[in-house]
């Protein structure tokens, strides 16, 4: 049986059609390693409709248009900022890192994480890089090293986990769909919430009803699922940012060609842009804009719309452009804060549920960085284990 408290599936991977505008509730492309995966995913859709795509993203640094990784292409910079990015990737002080934050300077040296790292990362997670783990991005955080970084000025290589990606021309419900046509559509309850789990009953209970369960395994945000668990717990070990993201379509082409670009400068209110356009190969400008913000902070989402517009015209993406269209969405959560004390006790609480038959799984179920992909693998996983017995 399974309980879902939206009206329809696929949490955040769901799409909007609005004036002509395809657009999900903030940009997701499928990166997939796993052929299995891919074959099961693609073999319930229309391959005609299926986007196969060569990333290309850039990074808006003072002005100037640079290529994605950063601390791969410093080369792009203006002289001198070139040869201060490599003089203390240089020199760089290399420790043992106790937090991201030292990470990114033992590993990258002061002038790329000051430039780029720092204030990117700070609008993304809307915290102090000193709280981050180590680890916080684990396989996402682009490579580099002195070798790399000088050998891409001779021979570009802007390799990453991503560097291809799929899509679909009806957007990322296409693949919740695909997973979606495997489900007994009698076992799927919609519009139902989850509100407490006693776990010594083996019960749970819902906005509807209670019902007895002999396994239970969950993707509601782990914070919360702690609440309804009633499993004692330090809610400050759980912090987070949340997104605010602007879907925008306007009346006609932009001149950008990027799939999408980063925004380390502060005076910028959004991180990321992405061309939804530029993917799809439509013929009108079709944006998502990402803002980064504290959990606690009240969104005037006409206030914020003036202020991208505002943004996007002083640095010349739009410039006579008309909105024709446009969507706010909120991620809540969006970027979970990794730290060495959550981690602990996140690994403790999973022993005490498991005890009870319960899981906790996914990108938020898990309190982790990962992609789609992954959570798929960490599924199959859970279901191979429950199946078996062990």
């Amino acid at each position: 049986m399974i309980i879902e408290k939206e009206a329809i599936p696929g949490g955040y991977c769901k799409t909007i059609e609005r004036n002509g505008f395809v657009w999900d509730y903030a940009g997701h492309f499928f990166h997939f390693k796993r052929d299995d995966i891919k074959k099961y995913l693609f073999g319930e859709m229309n391959a005609e409709a299926i986007i196969n795509v060569q990333k290309k993203t850039q990074i808006f640094y003072d002005g100037l248009y640079i290529d994605y990784p950063f601390q791969k292409n410093i080369h792009q910079l203006p002289k001198q900022e070139f040869i201060d990015c490599l003089v203390d990737l240089y020199f760089r002080q290399r420790h043992h890192a106790k937090n991201f934050k030292e990470m990114l300077l033992s590993r990258l040296g002061r002038s790329i994480c000051h430039k780029f790292l720092f204030p990117y990362n700070e609008k993304v997670y809307q915290c102090n890089l000193e709280k981050l783990d180590v680890n916080a991005m684990g396989r996402f955080f682009p490579v580099a090293n002195m070798q790399s970084i000088l050998g891409n000025i001779r021979m570009p290589k802007n390799d990453s986990y991503n560097d291809y990606f799929t899509y679909h021309k009806s957007g990322a419900v296409a693949y919740v769909n695909a997973l979606m046509s495997k489900i007994d559509r009698s076992r799927l309850c919609l519009g139902e919430k989850l509100e407490s789990i006693d776990l010594e009953l083996k019960v749970a209970r819902t906005n509807r009803r209670t019902i007895r369960f002999r396994k239970l395994i969950s993707t509601i945000p782990w914070n919360r699922f702690l609440v309804a668990c009633r499993l004692p717990h330090d809610p400050a070990l759980y912090s987070y940012s949340k997104v605010l993201v602007f879907n925008l379509g306007f009346d006609r082409k932009g001149t950008g060609l990027n799939h999408w670009v980063y925004f380390p400068d502060k005076d910028l209110c959004f991180y990321r842009v992405g061309y939804y356009d530029n993917i799809l190969g439509g013929d009108k400008m079709s944006l998502y804009v990402e803002i980064g913000l504290e959990p606690h902070v009240l969104i005037d989402e006409e206030e914020m719309l003036s202020r991208v517009l505002n943004d996007l015209k002083r640095i010349g993406i739009v410039a006579s452009h008309k909105l024709l269209s446009y969507q706010a969405v909120v991620l809540d959560p969006a970027y979970v804060h990794l730290t060495r004390e959550a981690n602990v006790d996140y690994a403790v609480k999973c022993e005490c549920l498991a005890k009870n038959d319960v899981y906790s799984i996914g990108r938020y179920g898990s309190w982790r960085y990962c992609s789609i992909e992954d959570n798929i693998i960490q599924a199959l996983e859970i279901a191979r284990q429950l199946k078996s017995g062990t």
